[in-house]
């Protein structure tokens, strides 16, 4: 896979890391030119110049690339990139950084964006994660705002627990899409049977969540 980066800073360098290590090909665009002279990048491509200019992009044959993530910390640059990318190139997939949260609403199909990552709400939910247990947590939105994913861990108290996952009533509008038990993920099948602890992750809309709480949270013991 080719993937293009904007921005070289500390999000984008790590995306790239961990990218390069799994053999995809990649791309980093910085302004800096001394980015790229770092020595703990190595296998990466580089290209110093704008990415919200046209003409670097076209210099970088953005349309033979998969995806481009807009790293930057900069949500301007972001949407602009994310904006290009789709809609000069064709690009399959963008993902944008979200660096404030109050702009988080503009990261949408308007601007291009696919996928909006926002670091301060993947914090908060990890904390949550960590402590609202019996609770439905939001971890990542996705298509513009229409989908997200969900997690719930089962409380050892849960009326879930021993049911199986074919036979709870699930929202139309809600697709269950792996279960973490012991620390090991595995796809969920409809004769598996849910045990406390149990991390469940789901694909929801916004109006099939608050159906997704109830009928979680409504199993409780």
């Amino acid at each position: 896979m080719k993937v293009m980066i904007a921005g070289a800073g500390s999000v984008g360098s790590s995306i790239a890391r961990e990218l390069v290590a799994n053999s995809h090909e990649v791309l980093l665009v910085d302004t800096k030119a001394e980015m790229a002279r770092r020595s703990d990048l190595e296998g990466v491509k580089w290209l110093i110049g704008d990415a919200c200019e046209l003409a670097v992009l076209q210099r970088v044959g953005l349309e033979d690339y998969d995806v481009v993530v807009s790293a930057t910390g900069d949500d301007k640059v972001n949407l602009v990139v994310s904006l290009l990318a789709k809609s000069e190139f064709g690009v399959r997939r963008t993902v944008g950084r979200v660096n404030n949260p109050k702009n988080e609403w503009m990261f949408d199909d308007a601007w291009g964006v696919d996928v909006a990552v926002s670091t301060p709400r993947l914090m908060t939910a990890l904390v949550e994660e960590a402590v609202e247990v019996g609770d439905l947590v939001r971890l990542l939105t996705l298509k513009s705002g229409e989908v997200y994913m969900v997690e719930f861990t089962v409380p050892h108290d849960s009326g879930l627990i021993g049911r199986t996952i074919g036979r709870i009533p699930w929202p139309t509008e809600c697709t269950l899409m792996a279960v973490v038990r012991d620390k090991t993920p595995f796809p969920p099948s409809d004769d598996d049977v849910i045990e406390g602890g149990d991390e469940i992750f789901f694909i929801t809309t916004p109006g099939a969540e608050q159906l997704l709480r109830r009928t979680l949270q409504g199993s409780s013991r």
